[in-house]
């Protein structure tokens, strides 16, 4: 099998862009001149409103677009990828539909039809929380291996999920989303909040 260029790849049908949201928008610029009328592009990242403003923008009027965040890393999709979750937000002409036919019917997967708002308000929460909380565990490391319960060791298959993820990963997440900065915000706001209550209790029991 021959890896063919950038320019060969954008002929195709079905174009599907997997770079960080960082650099889609030079990638769009790239693969935009090469595009045949007709086509479909596709992104699979992890923020929806950023990438498929600067697919609308960026690619010419003869293609059609849709911003697909596959729900899994490669970790979750071990076994394959049946039963697990995909968004996809169409965004221009009719592909959006038959993507998610096709990713249902041929690959398993369960679709959720959105748009790229309502995926960002979603994502900041459930993967913003889940890669910050990450994050802090693993920077509290090393921790207990042995003596665990079982919703310990589940929260640290939480964290060995996502732990290998790129760091640009990370920064979409956190930096990209709209959203994330104000779930961060309440997220550490009510951890300061109890850490306040536990100190404040932790003194009344030994003063």
């Amino acid at each position: 099998m021959r890896l063919g260029s950038l320019a060969e790849t954008a002929t195709c049908r079905v174009v599907v862009l997997a770079a960080p949201v960082s650099k889609l928008a030079e990638v769009v610029s790239t693969i935009g001149p090469h595009l045949r009328p007709g086509a479909l592009v596709l992104d699979v990242g992890s923020v929806k409103m950023v990438a498929a403003r600067i697919m609308a923008d960026g690619l010419p009027d003869h293609v059609e677009i849709v911003a697909t965040h596959p729900l899994f890393g490669p970790q979750s999709a071990r076994s394959g990828v049946k039963g697990l979750k995909i968004a996809v937000c169409p965004i221009r002409g009719r592909g959006g539909r038959r993507a998610a036919a096709f990713l249902r019917k041929q690959l398993g997967l369960d679709v959720i039809l959105t748009d790229p708002e309502a995926h960002d308000r979603a994502a900041a929460s459930v993967q913003g929380l889940t890669h910050l909380i990450a994050k802090v565990f693993v920077e509290m490391e090393p921790l207990p291996t042995r003596m665990t319960t079982k919703s310990f060791d589940l929260l640290m298959q939480a964290v060995g999920m996502v732990r290998h993820d790129a760091p640009e990963v990370f920064d979409a997440i956190e930096r990209a989303n709209p959203y994330a900065a104000d779930v961060r915000r309440r997220f550490f706001a009510h951890a300061s909040r109890l850490e306040a209550e536990l100190s404040a209790q932790g003194a009344d029991a030994t003063g």
